[in-house]
Order: structure tokens, then sequence, then C-alpha cells
């Protein structure tokens, strides 16, 4: 009978050409990532009721003046139950 490995997972491998990171800021406790990538991630999130979304809710995230707008003009318009 042939022996069994065992294989311990330590999480993904990554190297530069793989990270899709815009750009690292100063600050090594913060990275810059487009907003397409962490959308879909945040959106699954919420719709999955994660509860290590309040980890995170009392951090502030900074957006464009426009992208801020927006959202302020979405959240006056949109009706409840619509």
């Amino acid at each position: 009978m042939a022996m069994r490995k065992l294989k311990i997972y330590n999480g993904p491998d990554y190297d530069q050409s793989s990270v899709s990171l815009l750009q690292t800021a100063s600050d090594t406790g913060t990275v810059k990532v487009s907003l397409g990538e962490v959308l879909p991630l945040l959106a699954d999130a919420v719709a999955s009721q994660r509860t290590w979304l309040t980890d995170f809710e009392d951090d502030s995230v900074t957006i464009s003046a426009d992208l801020y707008d927006v959202l302020q003009a979405y959240r006056h318009f949109r009706r409840p139950g619509a």
C-alpha cells in the first residue's frame, strides 16, 4: 500500500505578476485597487451576510468626488421597496 503524503495549505502564493494591485500606497497598511475588483467581492459578502463585514464598518474609504455625487443622487432618488 502506498504511503500518502500530507500537504499543508498556507494560502495562495502571490508573485508580483499575479497580484492585481494598481499601486501600493506609501503606508504599508493600505493598498490601492480598482473598484471593479472590490465591488463583486463586497456585494457577495453583503448578500451572504458575512459577519466579518462588521469588523470594517467603521473604516473609512477614499472615493472620487464624482462617484460620491453619483452615490448621493442614488441615495436621494431610490425608493424603498420599489
